[in-house]
Protein backbone atom coordinates (compact mmCIF):
# COMPACT_ATOMS: atom_id res chain seq x y z
CA UNK A 1 0.00 0.00 0.00
CA UNK A 2 1.39 3.42 -1.23
CA UNK A 3 0.35 6.40 1.34
CA UNK A 4 0.42 9.91 0.66
CA UNK A 5 -0.04 13.38 2.63
CA UNK A 6 -1.28 15.90 -0.15
CA UNK A 7 -1.19 19.33 1.94
CA UNK A 8 -2.72 21.75 -1.34
CA UNK A 9 -5.60 18.93 -1.68
CA UNK A 10 -8.67 21.31 -0.37
CA UNK A 11 -12.28 20.50 -2.12
CA UNK A 12 -13.64 17.83 -4.20
CA UNK A 13 -12.32 18.87 -7.54
CA UNK A 14 -8.62 18.09 -6.04
CA UNK A 15 -10.03 14.62 -5.16
CA UNK A 16 -11.24 13.98 -8.41
CA UNK A 17 -8.28 14.97 -9.95
CA UNK A 18 -5.71 13.27 -8.34
CA UNK A 19 -8.18 9.86 -8.20
CA UNK A 20 -8.01 10.22 -11.89
CA UNK A 21 -4.31 10.83 -12.09
CA UNK A 22 -3.89 8.16 -10.40
CA UNK A 23 -6.17 5.63 -12.71
CA UNK A 24 -4.81 6.85 -15.81
CA UNK A 25 -1.72 5.87 -14.31
CA UNK A 26 -2.25 2.53 -12.77
CA UNK A 27 -5.66 1.45 -14.23
CA UNK A 28 -6.41 -1.33 -11.68
CA UNK A 29 -5.13 0.46 -8.30
CA UNK A 30 -7.72 1.31 -5.86
CA UNK A 31 -7.56 4.68 -4.77
CA UNK A 32 -8.96 5.95 -1.49
CA UNK A 33 -8.77 9.82 -0.53
CA UNK A 34 -9.35 11.57 2.61
CA UNK A 35 -9.89 14.85 2.25
CA UNK A 36 -10.18 15.89 5.96
CA UNK A 37 -6.80 14.29 6.26
CA UNK A 38 -5.55 15.45 3.24
CA UNK A 39 -4.35 11.67 2.33
CA UNK A 40 -4.18 9.39 -0.46
CA UNK A 41 -3.91 5.71 -0.34
CA UNK A 42 -3.26 3.71 -3.29
CA UNK A 43 -3.48 -0.31 -3.03
CA UNK A 44 -2.29 -2.50 -5.71
CA UNK A 45 -0.25 -0.04 -7.58
CA UNK A 46 2.69 -1.88 -9.73
CA UNK A 47 5.01 1.26 -10.34
CA UNK A 48 5.36 3.71 -7.23
CA UNK A 49 7.11 6.26 -8.78
CA UNK A 50 3.79 6.09 -11.72
CA UNK A 51 1.83 7.22 -8.48
CA UNK A 52 3.81 9.54 -7.10
CA UNK A 53 4.55 11.15 -10.85
CA UNK A 54 0.93 11.24 -11.66
CA UNK A 55 -0.02 13.11 -8.28
CA UNK A 56 2.39 16.02 -9.02
CA UNK A 57 1.68 15.62 -12.68
CA UNK A 58 -2.38 16.83 -11.49
CA UNK A 59 -0.46 20.04 -9.85
CA UNK A 60 -0.06 18.75 -6.35
CA UNK A 61 2.61 17.87 -4.24
CA UNK A 62 2.77 14.52 -2.22
CA UNK A 63 4.66 13.49 0.82
CA UNK A 64 4.89 9.79 0.91
CA UNK A 65 3.96 8.68 4.50
CA UNK A 66 4.06 5.15 6.14
CA UNK A 67 1.19 3.46 6.14
CA UNK A 68 -0.49 2.90 9.99
CA UNK A 69 0.39 -0.82 10.85
CA UNK A 70 -2.10 -3.42 11.75
CA UNK A 71 -0.08 -5.47 13.88
CA UNK A 72 2.17 -6.08 16.84
CA UNK A 73 5.16 -7.82 16.43
CA UNK A 74 6.71 -6.76 19.90
CA UNK A 75 4.28 -9.00 21.62
CA UNK A 76 0.75 -8.21 23.81
CA UNK A 77 1.10 -4.95 24.55
CA UNK A 78 -0.94 -1.77 23.07
CA UNK A 79 2.38 0.01 21.92
CA UNK A 80 5.02 -2.33 21.40
CA UNK A 81 6.69 -1.29 24.42
CA UNK A 82 5.66 -3.47 26.98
Amino acid sequence: MLRYQVRDMSCGHCVQSITTAIRDAEPDAQVQVDLAGKTVQVDGARAPAAVEAAIREAGYTPQATAPARQDNPVGGGCCGHC
